[in-house]
C-alpha cells in the first residue's frame, strides 16, 4: 500500500497551465495565472466568491475561452480546447450540483447510451445491473445499481459522478464544493472513496470555502485572490492563519467612511427562526447604521434576507420598524412598509433590461406618480430621474436608454436608483458589489454612503469581508443557521483573519 502511495503521489505534473488570461468588459476576471497539479494528488483551490476559481476551472474545461496561456496534459500542449476535448484528455468536472438522470436507476445512470442488448436487439438487463455492479466493485463503491437515483443520498450521487468520470478514463477530477450539504458521515465516506482513487493515481482539484476540510483531505493548495495565483503551499508548511492572509490581501481599509450611525433604533429582529434556513437570530438595526452579515453557503445569511424582505416566508419570532409589527407578505407589503431589497442577481430580479433606465427607476413608485384621473405625471417621472441619474452618476446618453445597453457597473446604479426613489426606512443590499468593476464599486459604496448619511438603515448581505470591514459599523457572522460572532468599528476588533475564521465555524479568534 505505502508503495501504491508513493507512486500516486509521484511529482510527474499531471495539468501545466501557464499564463492564464480571461477579461470580460470592465472586469479582468484572469491575470497571467499559473496552475499546475502532480499525478495522483488532491490539491485544493481556494479564495473569496470572486477571486476567478469558477473562471479558471472553466478555461480548463474548455467552457470559456482565455484571452492567452497555454494548458498542458502530461506535457502535451491542448489547442483549441473545448469541452470534449478536455474530456478526452481525461479532464472531469463534477459540479456542486450533481447532473443525474433522477428517474434512472444507478445502473441506468452508469451505462446510459450504451445499454447491452440481446440478440432480438432488446435491453438485456440482466447484463446492464452485472456490468454496473462488477464497475462500481473494482472502485470499492458498494451501491444498489438497481435503485433509482433520486433515492440516494448527496454523498452517494457524488460518488457515483466520481465513478462515471472514472468509467471514462479521467485522470483527474475537478470536485466544485462537494461537502456543501453533507453531514459529517456522509463527508467522512465522500473523503474516504476520494482517496481511495487517489490511491490508484487519479489527481482531484478540490474546491472549497471549508478551509478545514482543505487541511483534512489535501496536499497543497493554491489561493487565487482578484484573478491572480497568490501562491501555492504544501499543507504540511501552512496553517488556517496563515492561508486566511494569504486570502485577504492587504488594503483591507481601502473603502473607509466615517459613520453616521445614530441612537435611533428602526429595525430590530427578536428569536427569528425558520425551520432548515436559520435559527434564533436577534439584531437591532439604527438609523443611518450599516451592519454587515456574512457566512459560507447555506449559513442562512441569504435565507434571512430573502425572508425579512417577504420573498419567502420569515418564519416565527417578532420583527418590528419603529416600533410597529412587521409581517411582509409580499415584496410590495415590505416596500410599502419601507424596507427596501437590492437582489444579489439584478439582471433576473432587479431591473426590466428591455425597458428604459426611466421606468426602471420608477415603476417601484408608480403609485405617487399617477394623478386623479389615474393619468401618470410625465414631469414628476422625469424629474425623479434625472434626479437619480445625476445623484447616482448613472452613466447613460439619457433616461430613454434601454438598461440592458448599461455597463454592468451602471445597471447596478439603476437599482440601486429604483430602491432610493422609495425612500425607505431600511435597505438591505444583496451582493451590491459583485461583477462590476473597481471604479463601479467605489461609486457604489459612495451611494451605500451618501444614503446612511440620509439617515437610511442598511443591512448588507456579503461575502466580500474586505469590503464589509471598510463599510460596515458593525458585522455579524452566521454559521448554520445562527449568529455566532459579532464585530465591531466602535470596538476596533474588525480584523480580517478573525473574521474569516468565525465564518468557517471557529471562535473568532484567530490565535485561538
Amino acid at each position: 500500500m505505502a508503495e501504491t502511495r508513493a507512486l500516486a503521489r509521484s511529482d510527474m505534473t499531471l495539468l501545466d497551465m501557464r499564463g492564464i488570461s480571461k477579461s470580460y468588459p470592465g472586469v479582468q476576471a484572469l491575470q497571467d495565472a499559473d496552475f499546475s497539479v502532480r499525478r495522483g494528488e488532491i490539491h485544493g483551490l481556494v479564495g473569496k466568491n470572486g477571486a476567478g476559481k469558477s473562471t479558471l476551472m472553466g478555461v480548463l474545461m474548455g467552457i470559456r475561452a482565455a484571452d492567452s496561456g497555454t494548458i498542458a496534459i502530461e506535457g502535451e500542449t491542448l489547442h483549441h480546447a473545448s469541452p470534449q476535448i478536455m474530456i478526452d484528455a481525461g479532464i472531469s468536472y463534477v459540479p456542486q450540483h450533481i447532473n443525474l438522470l433522477n428517474t434512472l436507476t444507478v445502473a441506468e445512470n452508469i451505462l446510459v447510451g450504451n445499454l447491452p442488448k440481446n440478440r432480438f436487439g432488446l435491453v438485456d438487463w440482466q447484463a446492464v445491473n452485472d456490468d454496473s455492479q462488477a464497475r462500481l466493485s473494482r472502485l470499492g463503491l458498494k451501491l444498489d445499481v438497481r435503485q433509482p437515483v433520486e433515492g440516494l443520498s448527496v454523498a452517494e450521487r457524488t460518488m457515483l459522478a466520481i465513478a462515471k468520470a472514472l468509467f471514462n478514463d479521467a485522470r483527474l477530477i475537478i470536485l466544485d464544493e462537494p461537502t456543501a450539504a453533507l453531514s459529517r458521515v456522509d463527508i467522512d465516506l465522500l473523503f474516504g472513496f476520494v482517496r481511495a482513487q487517489q490511491e490508484q493515481g487519479v489527481a482531484f482539484i478540490y474546491i472549497s470555502h471549508h478551509l478545514e476540510e482543505v487541511f483534512e483531505i489535501c496536499d497543497r493548495v493554491t489561493v487565487m485572490r482578484d484573478g491572480q495565483i497568490v501562491g501555492t503551499r504544501a499543507i504540511s508548511e501552512i496553517n488556517v492563519a496563515d492561508l486566511i492572509h494569504m486570502m485577504v490581501g492587504g488594503g483591507v481599509k481601502e473603502y473607509g467612511r466615517e459613520s453616521a450611525a445614530g441612537h435611533e433604533v428602526v429595525f430590530e429582529v427578536q428569536d427569528l427562526s425558520r425551520r432548515g434556513a436559520y435559527e434564533h437570530v436577534s439584531f437591532v438595526l439604527r438609523r443611518g447604521e450599516v451592519i454587515g452579515i456574512s457566512g459560507l453557503q447555506g449559513s442562512g445569511a441569504d435565507e434571512l434576507a430573502q425572508g425579512l424582505f417577504g420573498l419567502e416566508r420569515m418564519g416565527v419570532g417578532e420583527v418590528t420598524i419603529a416600533g410597529e409589527v412587521y409581517r411582509p407578505g409580499s415584496p410590495k407589503s415590505a416596500f410599502e412598509a419601507g424596507v427596501a431589497y437590492l437582489p444579489q442577481d439584478r439582471h433576473r430580479y432587479g431591473l426590466v433590461q428591455l425597458r428604459s433606465v426611466r421606468e426602471n427607476v420608477t415603476y417601484s413608485v408608480l403609485d405617487r406618480l399617477v394623478g386623479r384621473l389615474g393619468v401618470l405625471m410625465r414631469q414628476d417621472e422625469q424629474a425623479i430621474t434625472e434626479e437619480y441619474i445625476d445623484k447616482l452618476g448613472i452613466v447613460t446618453p439619457g433616461p430613454e436608454q434601454r438598461t440592458l445597453l448599461l455597463s454592468g457597473g451602471n445597471q447596478q446604479k439603476v437599482v440601486f436608483a429604483k430602491l432610493a426613489a422609495t425612500q425607505p426606512a431600511v435597505l438591505i443590499l444583496h451582493e451590491p458589489s459583485q461583477g462590476v468593476d473597481v471604479q463601479a464599486k467605489v461609486d457604489i459604496f459612495n451611494i451605500i454612503n451618501d444614503l446612511s448619511r440620509q439617515g437610511v438603515a442598511i443591512m448588507i448581505i456579503s461575502s466580500e469581508v474586505r469590503e464589509l470591514i471598510g463599510l460596515c459599523d458593525r458585522i455579524l457572522v452566521m454559521y448554520e443557521g445562527r449568529i455566532t460572532n459579532e464585530f465591531s468599528r466602535a470596538a476596533d476588533d474588525m480584523l480580517p483573519e478573525d473574521i474569516l475564521l468565525a465564518i468557517e465555524g471557529g471562535p473568532g479568534d484567530a490565535d485561538a
